[in-house]
This record gives structure tokens, C-alpha cells and sequence, in this order.
């Protein structure tokens, strides 16, 4: 096989698309490392040399404080980190203390090691004070013989003064340093007894004790080291000046630096004040009311995440041990934070706080985000011209550096403004805990909890989210331009190095410095150092030097932009030689670095000289992007706690104390749309702390904690998540489903109504970097939703178990709301169908399974319950509950407890449903059954009916015994009753006959077969009546396509005459039509569509002339009936009809039937109620299968009665006399008349839906499969000509 070329393989490549649908709704997450940023110069700045600077002392000096600033760092981490080994000591028993020796020994050895690490930093703090101290003599002698200190020399000085206050009050901070050591050394001194020439220790360990227990130690020995030879007075003075001008001028471009700058000022005025002419030689530089103003703006200065230090306490307690310093009222009277008056106190809580400032953080976050994509679209549209002008080059390229510097200050400020917020926070702990909680919440609280937990609002937590959420949203946005902008940053800094020192510089030595030939040197080595003459296109440096006086003068040097940036150590240089043009190398001199006191240098050349200087101090950081961006959106200080552990006494906080998990709680609790995708910003911070913990501070077991605790909180954030998800989504559906008929009537119809929430990008995030790990979070979220619609569904199975058949619509109206809730979420997340959960859990996955763990219910509550117990009112068609007291309590499962989600969302939406549900649940009718019908589908409903015509079989072979009773109590010989004994005399005659009253409970009992088999007919007809239904709106659907068009007779005509179907010709010509195109790729396809459109219209032809349930199952009765034809319809010996002696089933009836009316008008409630219209459809299509219609109504008793009552009316109408003897019959009459009514609708419609005449047509074998059919003649519906009342 040939070889690709490359540039064909290189263009296929760039067809593919790696980008993907994942929206940017986290941070940058950078993943754990160990990377050294660039500003960190991996040469140490050996390169000043080469310059010819006469820096090499500084230099020298310079890489020695930073080395020192590095292992200052590593010691503060220690002591930060630092956890009381004594707490996990074991304690012996009385029984062990024989043991004791050994255990002094082990306990010595673990304890040692720690006390090594404090040596060594009791160590390295001497050392370093000491070479402090000596630099700082170095440049304060009265003459001076070396350049120095140059600006960065003097940040190196400060860093290091604050690495030594950071050390001094995390010593002064941590008291389990001292509990240790007081075990060490008394562990010391037990097995020290055996060990020979242990003086040398003890002085080692005398001194360490002394180092530990006093305070500000590190401090108290870093001014003797400073006074020990002669005064460094000079160097502190300009070190105050240089850190009061960066405050007030905002030089200190980072936050880091601004707040190194607050920790260090106080102790450097205490060093620097410590005699009168010292401090009224440093009044003099500095105003004491600019100090007083910078301490004022800012009392509460962060240091550790939670600890933080004050200027007026720093003040106050070095005041102590400096005693020169104690004069200094006016610094030593300013308020520590906790004792600020309530005024005062209520202006810093709104300049700290957060929520005071968010609406001016959100429109410049909006702003930013707006210009910075406008600068980036103007890069690429720069990159994608070919030929472009070099003045818009060079102004499209300068304003993506100036929003690069933009968006670092931003940054800068709004994550000084997080860490500023929290030591605030930590200064000021809540005090009324009580009122911000809960009663039922424990009454002891710990102090961490009193300055998180309950220290934060709600609105703070939501500012402090969006405030992230802008921070890490900004740093992920420059962060994934960092490609993009690099060669526009470093050409952008390489033209303003290049215009500042070929063409500023220039006119400057043309000008100002024309005669100084000192200042002129200077800037020539400026030049020098730094000009790129490579790029330069018009003349080199040695014809700008002849041609100082010609006539092109105001046109400056043009050269082309290179990307190619200044190094540190330039940098460095060109800063100290503009100090050096500025100051003269006079550190007395007076004002500030730029102040221009006494200078000759002109305002114009000074103030470029300034703009310049401080545009180098932010070069570093741009060229060091992605280690700036990672510094200003670090945030990993807000979970550490280790101080407050300390303090506690705890081994850890619960997460409801982790401030992040705080964060997500609340954007999950508070349910905020515009906060929804922002809920994974919080998590951010976990991969700040873990990096910090592993690179900075290097300790395994704090990210062993980080990782334990980021684990149980996505596990837990998932799980809320999904919830959150799932009851927006059921809500949804609800609302959407509510009856607007229901809304419109009402006034408060809005709280009905769902605000929308933005779900979609958290159900795209398939890559969510978390500790170095990417989840799949869409994955989670799916899996989780497929348990929990299960758990829906199982819950909604297992409330309509504990509840009766009346349930059923509310099963299906829930069911209905769980299926169009998962219809809505499958538009944004790919979970199972619905139908598969359904089946799963209705147990009917199965091929062969034909029953439904629904379908079983159902026939279980009909068999316990709903035969038994509920009663038909034919009027109305439907199903009531008897009034009568169940023979035997049915016995369920209790209601089980669910949260409203599982219902339908919200406490408002379940309350309308259930009002609904409400109006279903007394009765059964045909709404219920077209639940039934949905609900089971054509699949398992055959099973219910044919285990329901089991039931009619098997009630009928349990009666007949009970009938055969009944036949053997009757008399031998009942005629008609008699004209001439009227009414009375009749019922008289009845009772004396039917001598059933010895026999009640068989009575009782036949009479509720009889009511069973009659429900369950009815039952079958409302079902019919549903499918019939169903099949007319099945049919109009599919008439058309099937070509089906309706007769004259009413018979169905086909329109294609014995041809295809509209369908399958739609389908055939539509594949004729593709497959005859020459560029159809697979006409495979399109042949097979048109053989299922074939299989469909065969399908669908098929099921047309489906039958009618209610004629299956009269059927089926029939068939049932036929066993006992012969007992219960003898035929006649003498082939007439057998009037006297007959006990054919239509007596039995007979007799029961004026038994139970005779009951219903004495009995209240009567017993008509008890039993309901069901016994009159039982019996009566028993009559009627077995041919014995005609013999009932002729010789039924209560229609012989009626028709005496008839006779006896007429009579006493023409007689005129009273009717006496019908007296008290009334009520009687109309139940019998009422009887009568309801037996001739029910013959009516047995005769409509299954003729006698056709008996062979719908009868059925034994083993359930029917006979031909024969057709006959359609009648009108029996429920169309119910009888009225009176007929």
C-alpha cells in the first residue's frame, strides 16, 4: 500500500473536529503539577553581569534572599501544617505500667522527628536574620561603594521580612507546638537518665524551649542581628517609603504583593522608630497620617486562609517589647478589629463584604468578557488577512495586551477581595448563632463554624458564588487564549521596550540630557542592554549619534515588531539604572521614587520615565501568562482550616463546615436559575487546595483529606443534583399537564406555573476535572436518573397496591406525568425508554409473559375487594362501595411516604392533582376503565379478562351446589298465585311456600355469586365500551392510509379495488424513485421500507374487525352454563310448560329475587344497596343464556304480584272503594316495579349483543376457543333505550 503524503494526510486531519457540545461552566482546572513558573529565573540572575552594571554584589545578594524566600516558604508550610503528635500518644493502663520505660522510649523517637523540624527552622531563622541584617548594612554605610539596592533587591527584602512575620505569628499562633514540646522534654528527661554527656542536648533543647515560648522571637532576634554592627536606619526608611508610595500608588500590581506589602509596614515602622532622631528622621520621609490612613484602610490584612494578622495589634504587641516604640500614641490608640465601635464597624462590613460591591463586579465582569472576545475575534481576523496594515497591526495587537493587563487587575482585585472578605470573616465570628439556624440544631458550636457556617448569609453565599464564578470564568477564558494572544503579547512588549529606548531614550539624550554626561551614561547603557537594532529598518546606532543635530529629528526610529520579550534580568537592570537616573543613588533622598523633589529632571521626561518603569514591573507577569493566571485564581484558601482545627480540638470538620460544599449546597438548595451553572464552579476551589496542599505546602495527608472529602461531596452533590433535576423536570410536567380550564378559574393560577432552569450545560458536561481525574458527569446524571425514574414507578405500583381499584386513575394520571417528565428530560440526556422501565417493573420483560405485576393487582383487588364489596348503580354506570361491612377486612400494605417529587413536584402542583384524583376516588367507572385499558395495554389486558371469565366459571360451578340446596327446599308444587287474594294475600302465600328463612346463609351466599357474575358482565361492558372506542379513533387514524372508504350500508369498501394500499404505493414509488437516482448510495434500505410498509398494511388490515369483549365473554358464560343445563333447565316430562312443579333456575331467581326486596324496604340501610344493580345482571343473563326469559316473566313472583296489584287497582277504581288491602304494599310495589325495569333493560341488551337465535354463533368451547361466527342483524345499543322510571 502507497504511502499518504504528508500534506494530503495533514488536510484530512484538519477535516476532523475535536471540539465538542461541553459548555465552559468550570474553571480553568489546572491539573496537579509541579511546574516552576517562568518569572522564576532559572539562571538566579547571573546574567546582570554581562551588562556591565557593577551589579554583581547585588546580584549576589539578591539570588541569596531569594533562595532564603524559597526555604522561608518550605518552613512556614511546616509550621502551618503542623498537627499535635501528643493527641494520638496512647495512654498505658494501670494494668501495663511496668511497660512505661518503653514507651517513654517510642514516644521520644516519634517526637523527636518533629522537634527536628523545629530546630531546623529555630536554625534557619538565625541564619536568615542574620544575612537580612547584613544586607541591609551592606547598603546603609555612610559611603557608598556598591550600586544598590536595586527595586527588585528591595522586594526581596520585604518578601523575606514577611516570610519572617508570617513565621513568627504562626509560632506565636500554634499552640500545639509548646504541648508537644513540653511532652518532648519531659519524655527527654526520663530516657535521658542511661544515656552518658546529654549537656549539649539540653542547651539545644533549653534554647529551642526559649525560641518556642517567646513571642515575636524571630522578630526580637532579626533587630539585634540589624543594630548589631551599625544603624540600618536608612535602608528601613526607604523600605517604609517604597511600601507606602506602592500602596498609595498602586505599584503593587498583584494582590500577593499589596498585602506583603500591609504585613510588613507595621513591623517595619516599630524597627525603624527606635530612638527619637530615628523616628523624626522617618516623620520627616513619611507623614505619620499616611501611615495612620494605611493602617486605618485596611485592619484586617489576610496571611494564612484562616489567620490574619492587624496592623493595631501588631502595633500594640511589639509596643511590649520595643519599648522606644511605646511613645508612638497616635499609632498604638488605633482600634484592633474586634474592638472597632459599631459605626466603624458597619463601614468596614460594607467595604469588605462582598454583596456590598457585587453589582459593580458583575457589569465589569459583563463588560470585560464583552471586550476581551471583540479583541480576541480582531486577533484572528488579524491572522487571517494576509498583507495588513502595520498601524492597525500594531493597534489590534496593543489593545489585546491592555486587555490582558485588564483582566489581570481584574482578577487581582476580585480575588484580593475573597481573601480580604474571609479574613474579615475570621476576625469578626457570628455571635447569635442561634437566630440564623434552626431550633433543632445542637446549642454547641464550634469556633470554625461560628466564622463559616453561620458567619455567611444567604445573599453573601450567592455573591461569593457569582464572585467565583466571575473569577475562574475569566481565568478559563484568558487561560484558553493563551496560544492565541502569546506572539501579539511579546511583540507588543517588544515595541514598547524598542519605542521607549530608540526613540524616547533618544530625544531625551538629545535634550535633557544633552550636557549631563553622568545621566547621559546611563541612559546610553539603557540603550545598550536593551535596543534590538536587529529590527530596526532605519539607521543604526552610530548614525543616530551623528545625526543628534540634523533635520529629522522628530521622526523617530520605525522597526519592525518582533516577539521577542525582555528577559528578567533586563527587566531587572533597566528598572535599577531609571532609579539610579531618578534617585541619583541617594537613599536620603527626600520624597518618594518618583517624587521629583529636588530633582533636575523635567516633569514631562520624569512622568515617562515613571510610566515606563512601572510597565516593567508588569512584563514579568504577562510573559509569565499562565503562571499569573494561576496565582490570580487560586482559591484554594478557602477550605484550608488548619488553625481552627487546632483550636477545636477536632481531627476534621464536617462538610457542612467546608466553605466550598457551602457554595454548592446553596446554589442547589436556593434553586437560582441564573446560579444553576455555576454549581460546579465551587469544586474549582477543591483543585486549588489540592495543588496547594501537594506542591506549596507538600504535605500528603492534607490532599489525602481534600480527596476524602472532594469524593463525598460530588457524591453527594450528584445525588442533590439529580433530584434537583428530576423534580424541575416532574414540576414541568405537572404544570403542563394541569387542566388549563382549572388555571383559568383561578386567581392564583401563577404558583402553578414552573420558572424555567437551565439544565442543559450541566447535562453536557461529559469532562469534569476534579483532583487530576475527569468525570463524566452526563453519565452520572443519567445513570442516577435512570434509578430514580424506577424508584418513581416502584413507588407509584406500591401506593396503587395499598389503595383499591378506585386508585387507578391516579395511577395513570401520575404515570402519565412520570412518562412526559422523562419525554422532556430525553430532549437533553439520553436515559432508558420509558417503556423498558415500565415493563421492568410491571415483570413483563419477558417474550412469554403475558400477565404484569399491574394486571395481577387488578385481579387481586377484584377478587378480594372490588367483587365482593362494591355495588353497580346502573343508572349512573358505575361502581360504589357497599355501606355494608366486609364479611372479611381486606387487609394492605400501608400507604408508603415519598417526598412530593415522587408525586408531582412541588407541595402546590401535588395539592391541584390531588383534588382531581379526589373526584375518581369514591366510585368506578368508565374513566377507571379507560385507565385500566392504557395502563395495561393490549398485552396484559387479555390476561385480566380471561382470568376474569375463570372467575364467572368458577363462581358458577361453586353455585351449584349451593343452587341444588335451594331447588330441594322448595315445595313440590307452586302454581299461580291466586286474583282473589289479593296483594296481601299473595305475599302471604309466597313466604308460606319458599321456605328459605331455615336456610339464610345459603341465600346470602347465592345471592353474592349471583352479584359477583353479574359485576364482572358489567364490567366486561364498560370495558367493551372503552375498547370499541379506542378502536373507532384507531381506525379514523388509519382509514386513510390503508384506503378504506365507508359504504352506502355501512359496510367498509376498499378504494384501491384489489390493489396496494395508498401506503405501500406511497412507499414503493418513493423507493422507485431514489433507487432509479445513479448517486443513491444504498438502495438496500429503501427496499427493505418498502417491504415493512407491506407487512404493515397486512398488519393493520388484520386488526380491523376486531370483536366485541362483552359478546366474547356472554360466550364464554354460555359455554360455562351448559355443564348445568340439565339441572337447572330440565325439560318438561310432558312436553308442555311445567307451571307447579318446576324448580328450574328462573324460580330459584324468582324466589330470591322478591327474598331480597321484601328485605330492601324493611331494612335501612336496605338491602338493596348492600347488593345493587348487580344481582339483576347476574341472574338475568343466567336466565337468559339458558332459554328461560319467557318462563321468568311469566311466572316470576313479583311480576305475578304486580300484575295483582294491577288487577286489584282496576277493581277498586270501579268499585270506589278504597284500596284497604294493597295498604302498606306501596314501597313493596315500586322496588318490585323497579326490578322489573332494570331485568327488561338488562334482557334488552343480552338480546342486542347476543341473540338466541344465534346461540351457535357465540358460543364457546370448553378450552376457550370460540365457534364460527354467524352474523346477524345489528341492534340498537341497550344503553340507548334504558326504561324510565314508571315504564
Amino acid at each position: 500500500m502507497a504511502a499518504v503524503p504528508v500534506e494530503e494526510a495533514i488536510a484530512a486531519l484538519s477535516t476532523f473536529s475535536l471540539e465538542d457540545e461541553q459548555p465552559e461552566i468550570q474553571g480553568p482546572a489546572v491539573l496537579v503539577s509541579t511546574e516552576r513558573g517562568s518569572t522564576i529565573s532559572p539562571i538566579e540572575y547571573s546574567d546582570v553581569s554581562a551588562y556591565r552594571l557593577s551589579l554583581s554584589e547585588d546580584t549576589k545578594a539578591l539570588n541569596q534572599l531569594n533562595t532564603l524566600i524559597q526555604e522561608g516558604k518550605e518552613m512556614a508550610s511546616v509550621l502551618y501544617t503542623y498537627r499535635s503528635c501528643v493527641k494520638a500518644l496512647p495512654q498505658l493502663p494501670d494494668s501495663m505500667k511496668h511497660n512505661q520505660a518503653d514507651l517513654y522510649l517510642e514516644t521520644y523517637q516519634v517526637l523527636d522527628l518533629e522537634m527536628s523540624r523545629l530546630r531546623e527552622i529555630q536554625r534557619w531563622q538565625a541564619s536568615a536574620a542574620t544575612k537580612l541584617a547584613a544586607d541591609m548594612q551592606r547598603f546603609s554605610r555612610p559611603e557608598r561603594r556598591i550600586n544598590g539596592p536595586t527595586i527588585t533587591h528591595l522586594w526581596s527584602m520585604l518578601k523575606l521580612l514577611d516570610v519572617l512575620v508570617q513565621l513568627d505569628h504562626l509560632k506565636n499562633a500554634k499552640a500545639s507546638i509548646p504541648n508537644d514540646f513540653s511532652w518532648y522534654k519531659r519524655t527527654f528527661t526520663q530516657v535521658s537518665v542511661q544515656w552518658p554527656d546529654t549537656d549539649s542536648m539540653r542547651e539545644e533543647l533549653d534554647d529551642l524551649q526559649i525560641f518556642l515560648s517567646t513571642r515575636w522571637a524571630i522578630l526580637l532576634n532579626l533587630h539585634v542581628e540589624m543594630f548589631r554592627v551599625n544603624n540600618v536606619e536608612d535602608i528601613l526608611q526607604v523600605l517604609i517609603v517604597f511600601a507606602v508610595e506602592s500602596l498609595e500608588l498602586d505599584f503593587a500590581l498583584l494582590f500577593p504583593e499589596r498585602h506583603m506589602l500591609l504585613r510588613v509596614l507595621p513591623v517595619l515602622v516599630v524597627m525603624a522608630t527606635t530612638s527619637e532622631k530615628d523616628s523624626e528622621s522617618l516623620y520627616k520621609r513619611v507623614k505619620i497620617n499616611r501611615l495612620i490612613n494605611i493602617f486605618k484602610n485596611d485592619p484586617v490584612i489576610p496571611a494564612f486562609p484562616d489567620l490574619h494578622l492587624s496592623p493595631a495589634s501588631i502595633l500594640k504587641e511589639l509596643s511590649m517589647y520595643f519599648q522606644k516604640f511605646s511613645s508612638q500614641t497616635r499609632l498604638l490608640t488605633l482600634p484592633s478589629p474586634h474592638e472597632l465601635p459599631p459605626r466603624e464597624s458597619q463601614d468596614y462590613q460594607r467595604h469588605y463584604l462582598i454583596v456590598n460591591h457585587i453589582g459593580t463586579i458583575r457589569a465589569e465582569h459583563d463588560d470585560f468578557a464583552i471586550r476581551f472576545a471583540s479583541a480576541m475575534n480582531q486577533l484572528f481576523l488579524l491572522k487571517s488577512t494576509d498583507g495588513a496594515d502595520v498601524e492597525w497591526c500594531k493597534e489590534v495587537k496593543g489593545n489585546m495586551y491592555d486587555m490582558v493587563v485588564e483582566g489581570f487587575q481584574l482578577l487581582s482585585r476580585w480575588t484580593a477581595r475573597v481573601w480580604e472578605q474571609c479574613a474579615w470573616k475570621f476576625s469578626r465570628p457570628c455571635k447569635d448563632v442561634g437566630s440564623s439556624e434552626s431550633l433543632e440544631l445542637s446549642p454547641s458550636y464550634s469556633d470554625y463554624e461560628k466564622v463559616v457556617r453561620y458567619n455567611y448569609g444567604a445573599e453573601e453565599r450567592k455573591a461569593l458564588v457569582e464572585l467565583v464564578s466571575y473569577i475562574k470564568s475569566v481565568g478559563s477564558m484568558m487561560q484558553r487564549s493563551d496560544t492565541s494572544i502569546t506572539d501579539a503579547l511579546w511583540e507588543t512588549i517588544h515595541a514598547e521596550v524598542q519605542d521607549f529606548v530608540q526613540n524616547t531614550l533618544a530625544t531625551m539624550l538629545r535634550t535633557t540630557f544633552r550636557k549631563k554626561k553622568d545621566l547621559s551614561r546611563i541612559l546610553s547603557d539603557m540603550r545598550t542592554l536593551s535596543a534590538d537594532w536587529m529590527a530596526n529598518t532605519s539607521k543604526p546606532e552610530s548614525e543616530f549619534q551623528s545625526s543628534q543635530h540634523g533635520g529629522d529629528e522628530s521622526r523617530g526610529s520605525f522597526f519592525y515588531p518582533r516577539p521577542v520579550a525582555p528577559t528578567a534580568a533586563q527587566v531587572h537592570c533597566l528598572q535599577f539604572l531609571i532609579y539610579e537616573v531618578v534617585s541619583g543613588g541617594n537613599l536620603r533622598k527626600p520624597g518618594g521614587l518618583f517624587g521629583n523633589s529636588g530633582s533636575e529632571i523635567p516633569a514631562n521626561d520624569l512622568k515617562q520615565l515613571e510610566t515606563f518603569f512601572y510597565k516593567l514591573s508588569f512584563f514579568l507577569h504577562i510573559l509569565d501568562y499562565s503562571a499569573t493566571i494561576a496565582t490570580l485564581t487560586d482559591l484554594g484558601f478557602l477550605w484550608f482550616r488548619e488553625f481552627y482545627l487546632e483550636s477545636s480540638r477536632v481531627i476534621q470538620f464536617p462538610i457542612e463546615c467546608s466553605l466550598p460544599w457551602m457554595l454548592v449546597d446553596h446554589v442547589l438548595e436556593s434553586q437560582s436559575a441564573g446560579l444553576l451553572e455555576s454549581v460546579l464552579m465551587p469544586f474549582d476551589i477543591y483543585n486549588d487546595s489540592a495543588q496547594h496542599a501537594l506542591v506549596v505546602l507538600k504535605q500528603r495527608f492534607l490532599y489525602d483529606e481534600i480527596e476524602a472529602e472532594v469524593d463525598h461531596c460530588f457524591d453527594i452533590f450528584v445525588s442533590k443534583l439529580c433530584e434537583t433535576i428530576f423534580t424541575y423536570y416532574k414540576s414541568w410536567s405537572s404544570s403542563e399537564l394541569l387542566d388549563p380550564s382549572f388555571l383559568f378559574a383561578l386567581d392564583n393560577g401563577e404558583k402553578y406555573s414552573i420558572q424555567p432552569m437551565r439544565f442543559t450545560s450541566l447535562l453536557k458536561m461529559t469532562r469534569v476535572k476534579l483532583l487530576g481525574r475527569t468525570i463524566n458527569l452526563r453519565s452520572l446524571i443519567a445513570e442516577r436518573m435512570n434509578k430514580v425514574f424506577r424508584e418513581n414507578l416502584e413507588f407509584l405500583f406500591d401506593r396503587f397496591e395499598s389503595q383499591d381499584l378506585c386508585a387507578i386513575v391516579e395511577l395513570e394520571k401520575l404515570v402519565d406525568i412520570l412518562k412526559h417528565s422523562h419525554e422532556l428530560l430525553s430532549k437533553d440526556l439520553s436515559i432508558d425508554s420509558f417503556s423498558l422501565m415500565l415493563n421492568e417493573i410491571q415483570e413483563n420483560i419477558s417474550l412469554v409473559s403475558f400477565s404484569s405485576r399491574l394486571a395481577s393487582q387488578i385481579w387481586s383487588e377484584m377478587q378480594n375487594d372490588f367483587l365482593p364489596n362494591f355495588v353497580l348503580c346502573n343508572t349512573t354506570q358505575r361502581f360504589i362501595r357497599s355501606s355494608k361491612v366486609p364479611l372479611a377486612p381486606v387487609q394492605k400494605p400501608s400507604v408508603p411516604h415519598a417526598k412530593p417529587n415522587f408525586y408531582c413536584g412541588t407541595q402546590d402542583l401535588n395539592s391541584a392533582h390531588q383534588s382531581f384524583a379526589r373526584l375518581h376516588s369514591g366510585f368506578f367507572g368508565i374513566p377507571h376503565m379507560i385507565s385500566v385499558v392504557k395502563l395495561l395495554g393490549s398485552r396484559s389486558l387479555p390476561w385480566l379478562i380471561r382470568a376474569l371469565l375463570d372467575h364467572i366459571s368458577n363462581k358458577i360451578a361453586t353455585l351449584e351446589p349451593m343452587i341444588t340446596g335451594l331447588q330441594e327446599a322448595l315445595p313440590k308444587s307452586i302454581g299461580l298465585l291466586p286474583f282473589d287474594g289479593g296483594v296481601t294475600g299473595c305475599m302471604r302465600l309466597v313466604k308460606e311456600k319458599l321456605s328459605w328463612e331455615t336456610k339464610p346463609e345459603l341465600k346470602a351466599e347465592v345471592l353474592r355469586g349471583i352479584k359477583e357474575i353479574g359485576s364482572v358482565l358489567y364490567w366486561m361492558g364498560l370495558l367493551d365500551i372503552v375498547l370499541r372506542e379506542l378502536d373507532t379513533t384507531h381506525f379514523m387514524q388509519t382509514a386513510a392510509w390503508l384506503g378504506l372508504l365507508p359504504g352506502a350500508d355501512g359496510q367498509t369498501l376498499y378504494s384501491q379495488n384489489g390493489g396496494d394500499s395508498p401506503v405501500v404505493n406511497l412507499f414503493k414509488s418513493a423507493t422507485a424513485a431514489i433507487v432509479s437516482n445513479p448517486r443513491c448510495p444504498n438502495p438496500t434500505s429503501f427496499y427493505t421500507m418498502s417491504k415493512q410498509a407491506e407487512a404493515a398494511d397486512l398488519l393493520y388490515k388484520a386488526n380491523l374487525n376486531t370483536g366485541s369483549v362483552l359478546e366474547y365473554a356472554l360466550a364464554f358464560t354460555s359455554a360455562a352454563l351448559d355443564k348445568y343445563c340439565s339441572k337447572w333447565s330440565a325439560a318438561p316430562k310432558t312436553g308442555f310448560i311445567d307451571i307447579t312443579t318446576s324448580k328450574d333456575f328462573y324460580r330459584i331467581y324468582s324466589g330470591l329475587q322478591i327474598g331480597y326486596l321484601e328485605q330492601s324496604v324493611q331494612l335501612q340501610p336496605n338491602n338493596h344497596d348492600m347488593l345493587g344493580d348487580s344481582v339483576a345482571w347476574g341472574g338475568c343473563t343466567i336466565i337468559y343464556l339458558l332459554g328461560q326469559q319467557l318462563h321468568f316473566e311469566l311466572f316470576d313472583f313479583s311480576y305475578q304480584i304486580l300484575n295483582i296489584a294491577e288487577v286489584e287497582a282496576a277493581s277498586m277504581t270501579q268499585t270506589h272503594r278504597s284500596p284497604h288491602s294493597g295498604q302498606g304494599w306501596d314501597t313493596m310495589l315500586e322496588a318490585m316495579k323497579k326490578a322489573r325495569r332494570l331485568n327488561n333493560h338488562v334482557f334488552s341488551m343480552l338480546k342486542a349483543r347476543c341473540p338466541l337465535e344465534d346461540k351457535t354463533a357465540c358460543a364457546i368451547k370448553q378450552s376457550g376457543a370460540p365457534l364460527p361466527r354467524i352474523k346477524f342483524e345489528n341492534t340498537v345499543s341497550a344503553f340507548e333505550t334504558l326504561p324510565q322510571r314508571g315504564t
